[in-house]
């Protein structure tokens, strides 16, 4: 288990672009925290490590793909075998059927694919038996409190 006090938005995101380095095709990256604790601030950390500089929240259509080029990867990455990345935020949705309706299956776990899910707790049943990363976010007097599991 990882970690970490960060105290601004660019540390969350400097964060979230050096976490990246260690992700990997089929990953499930899990993003718990309230509200404004930066969920999304990390992925975009996390996507300007692939070479995706705007990052649009997916709050109202459920899910964003991101096709990966390989020249959009850091020189020297053994990682071409990512072709996307996809965001997932669960925070409107009213039940599983309408991200499996989306395709979501066919993303989860795929080798070739890295998963960021914000509030993961209402899809938990699409998630069992899946390989998942954990990433806890929570306010501190610091700023943010943020921890990993996997």
């Amino acid at each position: 288990m990882v970690t970490q006090e960060l105290h601004s938005a660019e540390e969350m995101q400097q964060f979230g672009f050096d976490f990246a380095s260690k992700l990997n095709g089929g990953d499930i990256v899990l993003l718990h925290g309230d509200l404004g604790a930066g969920k999304t601030t990390l992925t975009k950390g996390i996507a300007k490590y692939f070479g995706i500089d705007e990052v649009v929240s997916p709050t109202f259509t459920l899910m964003q793909e991101y096709e990966l080029k390989d020249s959009c990867l850091p020189a020297g990455t053994a990682r071409f075998k990512i072709e996307r990345l996809l965001h997932v935020d669960t925070y409107r949705l009213e039940n599983e059927d309408q991200l499996v309706e989306i395709g979501i299956e066919d993303y989860l776990g795929e080798k070739n694919t890295i998963c960021i899910i914000e509030w993961p707790e209402k899809i938990e049943t699409l998630l069992e038996n899946k390989k998942v990363i954990d990433v806890f976010i929570e306010h501190s007097e610091q700023g943010r409190r943020i921890k990993i599991e996997d």
